[in-house]
């Protein structure tokens, strides 16, 4: 798998995407976006330095455009140094983005929206109501990786984060491809490729908690003799801790679970309430819509609180 996915990581944006971005002048106003946008849709971000949801709003739209691969063009206007045309559009807040089609304002919005707005917003200007490329790469990738084919799965988490750099979820498939196969330095590696603004992101996270109970299963014993352990004294709360880890390693998510919960059961406050700790962390790997994580959660709850 690793030879397959070498060149792929830490690829940049296709080549020649970045002159769909470009700045303009009050004199170049007319070239870069009335006649451009008579050929393609072109977004216009008005902005200024000492705007700080301009700085939040600017990465976003340059992520989304060069996602939308030559569907639209974005093209900002510092309008501290260019006023005229923002005064012409009677522009009153920043940041503000205009949306021109055929010479035309067509469209626009105001404020920092989030990512997904963007992305909406670009796809209604260029027509598109379908995934993207990185998004069908995305859904190619994970259904992969539920059927246990890691290189396919590994080769199309990486080709969408090529059509998406930095993308989240492809940043955290393809992760997951490593931690799978063992790899736990290029796991670790190819999250750090994660672009600035999505390092909180749900996948991110859960990738990096599988990432951490991946490393934490590594060092563990035989299950039989773990299972034996717990067996012969069930108050064993670290083999059964441990046991919970192996499980999990391997795939037995519930199982793992079960575990964690039975020690709770137990001694909630043993070893600084570690395996409540450690049941949170599974919760952050599975993802907040998973089904155990869902079940774990509320068995949990009716634990902790009867």
């Amino acid at each position: 798998m690793e030879r397959q996915m070498e060149p792929m990581i830490g690829q940049g944006a296709a080549a020649g995407a970045d002159n769909l971005i470009v700045d303009t002048t009050t004199r170049n106003f007319g070239k870069d976006v009335i006649e451009a946008s008579r050929h393609v849709p072109v977004l216009v971000d008005f902005w200024a330095p000492w705007c700080g949801p301009c700085k939040q709003l600017t990465p976003v739209l340059e992520n989304a455009v060069r996602a939308a691969r030559c569907a639209v063009k974005l093209v900002k206007m510092n309008i501290d140094e260019e006023p005229e045309v923002a005064q012409q559009l009677r522009i009153q807040s920043i940041p503000a983005v205009y949306a021109f089609r055929n010479g035309q304002p067509v469209d626009g919005f105001i404020g920092a929206i989030p990512e997904s707005q963007v992305k909406a917003f670009i796809a209604r200007l260029a027509g598109e109501t379908g995934p993207s490329p990185a998004e069908e790469l995305i859904g190619i990738g994970r259904e992969a990786f539920e059927a246990g084919d890691l290189s396919r799965a590994a080769q199309a988490f990486a080709q969408a984060a090529q059509e998406e750099p930095g993308n989240p979820a492809a940043v955290a498939g393809l992760a997951r491809c490593y931690i799978a196969a063992g790899d736990f330095d290029r796991a670790r590696q190819t999250l750090a490729l994660v672009r600035p603004d999505a390092r909180g992101d749900a996948e991110i996270s859960a990738a990096q908690a599988a990432l951490s109970l991946a490393e934490k299963a590594e060092s563990l014993g035989d299950i039989a003799e773990l299972r034996a352990k717990v067996e012969a004294n069930p108050k064993d709360h670290q083999a059964r801790f441990d046991l919970a880890l192996a499980l999990n390693a391997r795939g037995d998510r519930e199982g793992a679970v079960d575990q964690l919960l039975t020690s709770i059961e137990y001694d909630r406050n043993w070893n600084d309430q570690a395996a409540r700790k450690q049941l949170v962390e599974f919760f952050d790997a599975y993802g907040p819509k998973d089904e155990i994580t869902l079940s774990g959660r509320r068995r949990l709850s009716s634990i902790l609180f009867s």
